[in-house]
């Protein structure tokens, strides 16, 4: 028996939709390991958090104090080592972001855990952790073996997990004391700072027509983006897009870009390579149109089409024309 513990990752007044994910695979490992997971939120009045993540996991603990309003690593570091030395998990699941990436490293080398980073697929054999990192540029995935430890500490890529649905029970939440006894002052949250959004987040879009280097070149672009505004969507596209300067950076949906989950995803001219998959395979339905019945786009589409996309593209535009 053992523990799962998930670090919830919450800003802004919102969890993040990482902390589902990590959920959801918690779940998942601890079911093969007859172990728990257990949801662990640091924070300064998210009462409403820990009811909202109890329909998710089997426990909740809390932990608030006014220092851990904003996310700061060294006080969350803190009470963690302190929440690890009482309850003594067996594997810790923080997201691969900016919040992770600044906190999991210094946590593991305090504790004197193993740490794996970026992982897509994580389980365990004969008590050791496995993982499944994707190494140059999502071309190689590389399977780790770490050595038999008492915990381990893992960041996990963001949109390569389900994030599942709330259950019809409730975990149990369990409040803890903070163990900050001082202000921290050796780092400081001052304030957020939003990356300003120029033209459509894609983010938020629940119909996104996106393109590849397939459609030849960005004389295409227009007629795609006619079929788009008809569906009420918006276009995205991969990297070769952006790197031709077909279209701007912020469309573009891939490990170096942006996640998605939209409703619709169409896909033209895209081959899927994972770098590109593993941003948008959230989506609900995805439908694919290439000319090569062998582009591992179709791999992972609900529908596909198996055309040149001039043939295609006039009569989709037709076909929706006036519709939203």
């Amino acid at each position: 028996m053992g523990e799962i513990f998930v670090l919830v990752e919450h800003r802004q007044g919102k969890i993040r939709d990482i902390t589902y994910e990590m959920l959801a695979a918690g779940e998942e490992i601890a079911s093969k390991q007859e172990a728990s997971s257990t949801a662990v939120l640091l924070g300064y009045n998210v009462k409403n958090f820990a009811e909202e993540l109890a329909s998710r996991t089997s426990k909740v603990i809390v932990v608030e104090d006014a220092q851990l309003e904003h996310f700061n690593s060294v006080p969350y570091q803190k009470v963690l080592s302190s929440l690890f030395a009482k309850h003594q998990p067996l594997l810790t699941l923080i997201g691969h972001t900016a919040f992770g990436m600044d906190l999991a490293p210094s946590l593991s080398a305090e504790m004197g855990f193993p740490l794996v980073t970026d992982c897509i697929g994580l389980s365990f054999e004969e008590n050791r952790l496995k993982a499944i990192r994707s190494i140059y540029g999502g071309k190689v995935n590389a399977n780790v073996s770490l050595k038999e430890s008492r915990g381990y500490v893992v960041t996990v890529r963001p949109g390569v997990f389900s994030p599942g649905t709330p259950g019809e029970k409730k975990g149990g939440i369990i409040m803890e004391p903070s163990p900050l006894q001082k202000t921290i002052d050796v780092k400081k949250f001052i304030e957020y700072i939003e990356a300003p959004i120029t033209g459509e987040d894609i983010t938020q879009a629940e119909i996104i027509v996106s393109v590849g280097q397939g459609i030849g070149g960005p004389e295409h672009i227009p007629i795609i983006e006619e079929v788009a505004k008809s569906l009420g969507g918006v276009v995205a596209c991969s990297r070769p897009v952006v790197d031709r300067n077909w279209l701007p950076k912020e469309r573009q949906v891939g490990i170096s870009g942006k996640t998605v989950k939209p409703k619709v995803y169409i896909a033209i001219g895209i081959s899927g390579a994972f770098q590109h998959v593993t941003a948008m395979q959230g989506s609900e339905t995805i439908i694919a149109i290439n000319k090569d019945p062998r582009a591992p786009i179709f791999g992972v589409a609900d529908y596909g089409i198996v055309d040149d996309f001039l043939n295609v593209i006039p009569i989709l535009k037709e076909k929706t024309k006036g519709m939203k």
